[in-house]
Parts: C-alpha cells; sequence; structure tokens
C-alpha cells in the first residue's frame, strides 16, 4: 500500500497554514482525480473519492477494485469546503459515501456538476443537504469567487442526454488572476482544444492511466496525450492524475514525464497528500519541472 506524503492531521495542518493570498494558489493532490484547491481563503474540491466504496462493490467480481495508496483524510474532516466538482456519474467522481460526509459537516455544500446528472446524484445522496449547480458544455455560472465553465468530456465518447446536454464534463475554473482545468475522464476529442479561448490554464489536471480493453472499463487519455494535450491548450503546468488507486486501472507516470520533456511541457508529479504552490504567470512557481521547449534545447 502506497502511504501519502502527508494525511490526517498532518494534511489539514498543512491545508490550514497555507497562506490566503490572492497572488497564488495551492492545490494538493488527494488520490484518483480528486484534488483540492484552495485561493484566499476560500476551497474548491475536485471529483473527491476518500472512501473504500468501489472496494466494497467490486470484492467479488471479475474487476476488483483493490486500493494501491491509503485514503489520504477521512471527508467527514473537510468541513471547511463549501464547493465540490463532480465530473460525471461514476463512482470514483460522485462517491455517496465521501459526499455524504463532507455534506453533515458542513454547513452548506454545493455540488457543481454536468445538468444532465442533477437527478442521479440527487437519488445517490438521497436526503444530504447539498444544493446542485448544474452546467452544460460551454455554459460558466459564477459562484462567489469561482467562474466555472463546462468543457465537454469523452469518456469514451461526448456523450449526451435527450436535451442535448453532456453527460461528461471537464471543469474550467477561474479565480483572481488565474485559470486551472479538472478534465474529469476523458479521451482526446475533436472539440476538445478549441473549448479553450481566452485565459490559458496555469494548471490541468489529467488522467493518464489509458484505455485498455481487457480492464472492461471507459478508456482515459494515456501518458503522452496528458502532455500533448496540456501543450495544445497552452497549460504552464500538467499534473497528472487517474492512477495508483485501484491494481486493475493504473499505470506508471514515466511515459507521461518523458512525452512532457519532449515537448517542453511544464509538469508536476505529484504524491497522494503534496501541497503545489502557484504564483503568477511572471513569478517563478516553486516545486514544478518547468521542461525545456525543444527549440531551447538546441541553443
Amino acid at each position: 500500500m502506497i502511504a501519502p506524503l502527508q494525511k490526517d492531521d498532518v494534511l489539514l495542518a498543512d491545508i490550514h497554514s497555507a497562506e490566503n493570498d490572492e497572488e497564488c494558489f495551492h492545490l494538493w493532490w488527494l488520490g484518483q482525480s480528486g484534488f483540492l484547491l484552495k485561493w484566499d481563503g476560500h476551497f474548491l474540491l475536485f471529483d473527491p473519492y476518500l472512501s473504500d466504496s468501489l472496494t466494497r462493490k467490486y470484492a467479488e467480481t471479475d474487476k476488483p477494485h483493490e486500493r494501491m495508496t491509503e485514503r489520504v483524510i477521512d471527508p467527514a474532516r473537510l468541513d471547511f469546503v463549501n464547493w465540490v466538482t463532480s465530473s460525471h456519474n461514476h463512482t470514483d467522481h460522485l462517491d455517496g459515501e465521501t459526499l455524504t460526509a463532507i455534506a453533515g459537516a458542513v454547513d452548506g455544500v454545493t455540488l457543481v456538476l454536468p445538468e444532465a446528472n442533477i437527478e442521479f446524484a440527487r437519488e445517490r445522496l438521497g436526503d444530504a443537504p447539498v444544493k446542485y449547480l448544474g452546467l452544460n458544455e460551454g455554459s460558466a455560472k459564477a459562484p462567489g469567487v469561482w467562474e466555472i465553465a463546462g468543457v465537454s468530456s469523452a469518456h469514451n465518447e461526448v456523450e449526451r442526454d435527450e436535451l442535448n446536454r453532456c453527460r461528461f464534463l471537464g471543469f474550467q475554473v477561474r479565480f483572481g488572476p488565474f485559470s486551472v482545468y479538472h478534465s474529469g475522464d476523458t479521451l482526446w476529442h475533436d472539440r476538445l482544444v478549441e473549448q479553450f479561448l481566452g485565459r490559458r490554464p496555469d494548471v490541468a489536471m489529467l488522467p493518464i492511466n489509458g484505455k485498455k480493453p481487457e480492464r472492461k472499463v471507459a478508456g482515459n487519455l494515456n501518458g503522452t496525450e496528458a502532455a500533448a494535450l496540456a501543450r495544445a491548450i497552452g497549460a504552464r503546468v500538467v499534473v497528472p492524475c487517474h492512477y495508483h488507486m485501484f491494481t486493475f486501472n493504473t499505470e506508471e507516470p514515466e511515459e507521461f514525464m518523458a512525452a512532457c520533456e519532449r515537448l517542453g511541457q511544464g509538469y508536476k508529479v505529484m504524491q497522494c497528500g503534496e501541497q503545489l504552490r502557484v504564483e503568477r504567470e511572471e513569478n517563478p512557481c516553486s516545486g514544478w519541472k518547468r521542461a525545456l521547449r525543444p527549440k531551447d534545447r538546441e541553443r
């Protein structure tokens, strides 16, 4: 079992001690596709999976979800988080145990999700005190300090409901002088890059576990594709995710790292529970690899 770099009390101390400053933001990887964003004292939690619900559910099946990394935090201890995303309905992105625990600990939590999935989420979360904020491809809403836009994702395809609403979304979030992109689960598709108009992401959080039919689950970008997507959308730094959670559906980050180096794409391979601090673009960012672009290596 992989031990997080920080967990429980140590992780919480790091979160609360991170400065509240408009000139930088902080990001923690919580495992799988879960990330906690902190900016100027405000928090946004992306797609948390902080239980063993899938391990129990699939224990006696042909695709057992054996956990690889220890749980980084009890979700009930995230009582300072008021905004949470769910990119789609799969349990590692819409986990009832995680979300009901957070909702029970917080005085008001809003779940940002595809509009097409609201009724499904209501059924899964039952009577949990959750407000639902629905988005669609190309739509943007500005709850509080966050401006959140929906970006269509393909898992394995760009799936829509009878009202033509996307069931799988990524989120481009703008706040102060910054922007981040969390893709959810996605493959590359024809309209993916063209949706990034305007401010380029300071950080892109992209899956690297790839697509292998023998796994019997929908696929994602592989490491090479994730690096290329980050380069195509102009991300300052890309962070890989969706690996080291389940033994049957994982990859190692070396392919991703090599691709970033070839493309000159900035990247950071995080350990579970690790913090990434990002400053304005004109200032140096600490803790991530600033890869040289190919033309610069020739000089």
